[in-house]
């Protein structure tokens, strides 16, 4: 027989079920997507509801792209009008070198040349030419390598052309004025290369123009290309970019009305500018601000048009287009007037109605927590329930059917929450090491006379001599000071000197249950406001306020690229101190109310390169927008708490951020801020940092250096700075939750007048203040917890803090006018001042 048929092994089809796959309409969101690609299904053609996203035909698209490109192309021919015309607004180009063997002349000399323009350039300042082939006027900006110079041209210029050297590199002050411009916002960018054509061999010079190229990238990221200023055809493409682009806007700056000055003169007691309108509308109602000589009223403007060259005339004729002196406006009624704070009548009607503080400091018995003073006499609140003494094993379900009657002198009584009954002495511990030594732990002698305590532990307690607790006090706070050098967990904490009353000394503090939801008392804090505080202006609400003056900005004035006459209104006893000035670079017109002064609030960044923290209220110069402001700014913490309190920051950090308060004037908008500090007046707060600082001031030549960078916050009067301050003690004795606390205060009295504040530990602990204990300041205090014998037993204070007043700032200002920042009475404190 033969061998059988080998037959291979399978399973049965009957095992190898299909399952139904899903159908599209079930499927997921995301494998639709991925399905689609972008494109729409049939299906889904017909379903869109919203006008968006309405599945449109092809024409409809083509419509609509019709639209956009007219849309466009009425936005640039708007943007454009202003310099069309022989009538137009010159183009503002300010010309900036980066590199000290630039020269603004000869790359102006150069630009012109190129476009057959063959009129001198100064050698700085303002300088206005025609370029017939592109049929546009141009304005050079030209200042010198000055920092300040430098940032009021770019602020006004609607091309920024940076000049850098192919031989040289960028030194320090160009550095430095790149990180100024570009934080206080710019327009067009344009980047230029002189005496690139004395690189030899010539095989080198795109390895120049490559690296700066990633130079100006790292400031600048869309600059596609740097120009070769020495070859003609580069200059002809640069000036035919500056002549036919348009420029891009500054926010901040198109909300205004300017212009620059080209011809400023004096008629009788009123000083008369000649220039060209540009941003907003320019109206005669509100006061312009000229540089840094002030703000001033407008008198009338006058119309002036420019003189030109016209065909069939002699060959030195000039004609002048247009009427002469055309009246274009004169103040209202409603003109805005130079008061920068309320009058005191409204002040007078308001203190008839102001509620007065609750009682004068030398008459309060306790301290303030959140809006009540607890423990006075007439108080019915003035008894904190004490802890529950319960029989051993009680449950918390049982505990809740006793109704306090129940005897504590038993010893089957325990605490609800510990039962552990040791106790433990800190006073045998050493406070500062073997060589201090010890504090005693035998007081067993009672107190002096006087109703016996609440609390047994308290009865065997007698105050130390003064001298053996002067020397504990010495240890103690020695040892706590090497501490904090390693682990500044406390940045708030004080010591208060042992002569020291605190009830007086902290008679403006009080306490808080949660800083961030209690209510702040504002009637406690009268009497110790400033006195222009209640004169200030108060914006209920900002947003509909800003909404409301920028529309009303737009209504009215003398349109934008009308040449005209500006008559400014000037006090007689400063025509000569403004007639030795320098001519201002720019004349700004202010939104309506931006002279008043309120308490103004900026962001702040401090530079990560600044080698120490800077101090709250140390003297610093702002420049916000065209504005710039001596200030003393107080530091706060940033963001929004629903009781509008905000943690008063003595330091600033490098490479933090916190909000910078003070009294100044208004601004609408937000508008980028600069920070500098005098190079002579930059002071270090650590010895670490005094020896960096000083060999970075001894090799920068720089006379400011730029310390941080910022934006105008909404202004707001009823933004509370809250100042905390964290006295702290020692626990000398610990039985259960029960603890004896020393070195807080120094004397029962203050010990009375604080009784109501929370205790808190570091280490998470929370307790009440009890009674005092003796004369000098020991107190019995329970806590929620058994608490470490090496643990801090602290206590937290608030008062509240006031900006101070901004003063308009110039260069050359004395330097007694740029101290401030001092300590108020430093000698009652021996770690920080306490106001």
């Amino acid at each position: 027989m033969g061998a059988p048929a080998v037959s291979d092994h399978h399973h049965r089809s009957t095992t190898k079920a299909s399952n139904k796959p899903f159908k599209t309409r079930h499927s997921t969101k995301s494998a639709l997507k991925e399905r689609s690609k972008g494109k729409i299904d049939d299906f889904e053609r017909g379903s869109r509801k919203t006008q968006n996203q309405v599945i449109m035909t092809k024409l409809d698209r083509r419509n609509q792209a019709k639209q956009k490109r007219v849309t466009h192309s009425a936005k640039l021919q708007e943007e454009g009008s202003v310099f069309a015309g022989r009538e137009g607004a010159p183009r503002v180009i300010a010309v900036i070198p980066l590199c000290a063997d630039v020269e603004s002349r000869e790359v102006v000399l150069d630009l012109n040349r190129s476009v057959e323009v063959e009129d001198e350039a100064p050698e700085k300042g303002v300088w206005r030419t025609e370029i017939p082939r592109f049929k546009q006027r141009v304005q050079y900006l030209t200042p010198a390598r000055d920092l300040l110079e430098t940032l009021d041209a770019c602020r006004v210029a609607d091309f920024v052309l940076f000049v850098l050297s192919a031989e040289e590199d960028v030194d320090e002050m160009g550095e430095q004025m790149l990180r100024c411009i570009e934080s206080q916002g710019v327009s067009t960018v344009i980047t230029g290369v002189h005496n690139l054509n004395k690189i030899e061999p010539a095989k080198r010079r795109p390895d120049v123009l490559k690296s700066l190229k990633s130079f100006i990238t790292h400031f600048f990221n869309a600059q596609e290309k740097v120009h070769d200023l020495s070859s003609r055809q580069e200059s002809s493409n640069v000036m035919r970019s500056l002549c036919t682009t348009a420029p891009k806007s500054i926010r901040w700056r198109e909300d205004r009305s300017w212009l620059i000055p080209e011809q400023v003169r004096w008629d009788n007691e009123s000083c008369v500018v000649t220039g060209v309108v540009r941003g907003k509308r320019l109206k005669a109602d509100r006061l312009v601000q000229v540089g840094d000589w002030g703000d001033f009223q407008i008198d009338t403007i006058v119309a002036s048009p420019q003189a030109v060259k016209k065909r069939h005339t002699k060959p030195n004729e000039m004609t002048v287009d247009g009427e002469d002196n055309a009246l274009l406006e004169i103040p209202t009624e409603g003109q805005d007037d130079l008061d920068e704070l309320a009058p005191e009548e409204a002040l007078f009607d308001e203190s008839m109605t102001m509620p007065t503080a609750s009682m004068a400091a030398s008459d309060r018995k306790h301290v303030l927590l959140d809006d009540h003073r607890y423990f006075d006499e007439d108080d019915p609140r003035d008894d904190i329930p004490v802890p529950k003494r319960l029989p051993r094993g009680t449950s918390k379900y049982q505990a809740a059917w006793y109704m306090g009657d129940v005897s504590d002198s038993g010893s089957d009584l325990e605490d609800v929450e510990d039962d552990d009954d040791a106790e433990m002495d800190i006073g045998e511990l050493p406070a500062a090491g073997p060589a201090e030594g010890n504090f005693d732990a035998a007081q067993r002698d009672p107190t002096e006379a006087g109703a016996p305590s609440e609390y047994p532990q308290s009865e065997m307690f007698l105050d130390p001599a003064p001298e053996e607790e002067a020397e504990q006090l010495a240890a103690y706070r020695k040892q706590r000071r090497e501490d904090a050098e390693d682990d500044r967990e406390f940045p708030d904490e004080i010591e208060l000197l042992p002569n020291v009353n605190a009830k007086e000394r902290l008679a403006r503090y009080r306490g808080l249950k949660s800083m961030r939801t209690s209510q702040w008392e504002i009637e406690e804090d009268r009497p110790y406001e400033p006195e222009e505080w209640s004169r200030l202006l108060e914006i209920a609400d900002y947003k509909a306020a800003k909404a409301r003056i920028m529309k009303e900005s737009l209504l009215g004035g003398v349109r934008s690229g009308t040449r005209v006459e500006i008559y400014l209104r000037v006090s007689p006893d400063r025509i000569e101190e403004l007639q030795a000035s320098p001519t201002p670079t720019a004349i700004f017109s202010l939104l309506r109310h931006e002279h008043k002064r309120t308490s103004v609030n900026t962001s702040i960044t401090l530079s990560s390169d600044y080698p120490a923290p800077l101090k709250s209220k140390a003297p610093i110069i702002l420049q916000c927008g065209p504005r710039r402001l001596l200030i003393n700014p107080l530091f706060s913490q940033a963001g929004n708490t629903p009781n509008n309190v905000h943690k008063f920051d003595r330091y600033l950090h490098p490479s933090r951020t916190a909000v910078a308060s003070f009294i100044g004037p208004v601004g609408w908008g937000s508008i980028p801020c600069l920070y500098f500090q005098p190079t002579a007046k930059t002071t270090p707060t650590s010895q670490d940092a005094v020896a960096d600082l000083a060999t970075a001031l001894a090799a920068s030549p720089l006379p400011y250096t730029l310390i941080g960078t910022g934006t105008l916050l909404p202004p707001s009067t009823n933004r509370i700075i809250a100042k905390r301050i964290i006295l702290t003690g020692h626990p000398y004795k610990i039985h259960k939750k029960l603890v004896t606390v020393r070195y807080m205060f120094f004397n029962s009295e203050d010990v009375e007048y604080f009784k109501a504040l929370q205790l808190w530990t570091k280490r998470g602990r929370q307790g009440w203040m009890r009674e005092p204990l003796g004369t000098h300041g020991y107190f019995k205090a329970t806590f929620d917890g058994k608490i470490n014998p090496m643990d801090s037993v602290a206590v937290s204070l608030y008062k509240r803090m006031w900006p101070r007043s901004a003063v308009m700032w110039r260069p050359g200002m004395e330097s007694e006018e740029m101290e401030g920042g001092h300590d108020d009475a430093p000698e009652l404190v021996e770690t920080m001042d306490v106001e």
